[in-house]
C-alpha cells in the first residue's frame, strides 16, 4: 500500500473490530475479544485474531510486533475513516447529495430531538448574519 492510497472499506465485522479498537486504543486480540464478547458472546477469540489479522492484511490495522503478544491498533485516524465510509455512503446511496442524507435521517426518525437542536444550533451559526 502506498502512501497516497487510502486502505479499502471495511466489511460489517471488520468495522465492528475498528470501532472497538477506536474505543479501547491499541489492544491486543485478547483485548479486542473481551470487549467483544459482551455484545457477541458467540465470538470466539480465534475468530477475532483471524479477523485483526486479515485486517492487518489489508491495512486497516496496524500490528506492533514487539511484545509477544501483538498489539493492534487502527490504522486511520476515527474521524477519517468515518469520513471515507460516509463519502461513499452519499455517493452510492444518495446520488452525492449530502442534503439527501441529512433529509432522510431526519425523516426516518434516527435523530433525536436534542440531536435535532445541535444540528439547528450548527446551522445557525453558518448562515450568513445579516
Amino acid at each position: 500500500m502506498t502512501a497516497m492510497s487510502t486502505p479499502p472499506k471495511p466489511t460489517p465485522a471488520e468495522l465492528e473490530m475498528l470501532r472497538l479498537l477506536y474505543q479501547l486504543g491499541p489492544a491486543t486480540a485478547k483485548g479486542v475479544h473481551a470487549a467483544a464478547v459482551g455484545a457477541r458472546p458467540d465470538l470466539t477469540y480465534a475468530n477475532v485474531l483471524r479477523l485483526l489479522q486479515v485486517m492487518h492484511g489489508k491495512g486497516l490495522v496496524t500490528r506492533d510486533e514487539s511484545a509477544r503478544a501483538h498489539v493492534y491498533a487502527p490504522a486511520q485516524e476515527q474521524d477519517s475513516m468515518q469520513t471515507s465510509l460516509l463519502k461513499d455512503l452519499i455517493h452510492k446511496a444518495f446520488a452525492g447529495s449530502g442534503k439527501a442524507l441529512v433529509l432522510a435521517a431526519l425523516r426516518g426518525g434516527h435523530v433525536s430531538a436534542r440531536e435535532r437542536a445541535e444540528i439547528s444550533a450548527l446551522l445557525d451559526e453558518e448562515r450568513p448574519q445579516d
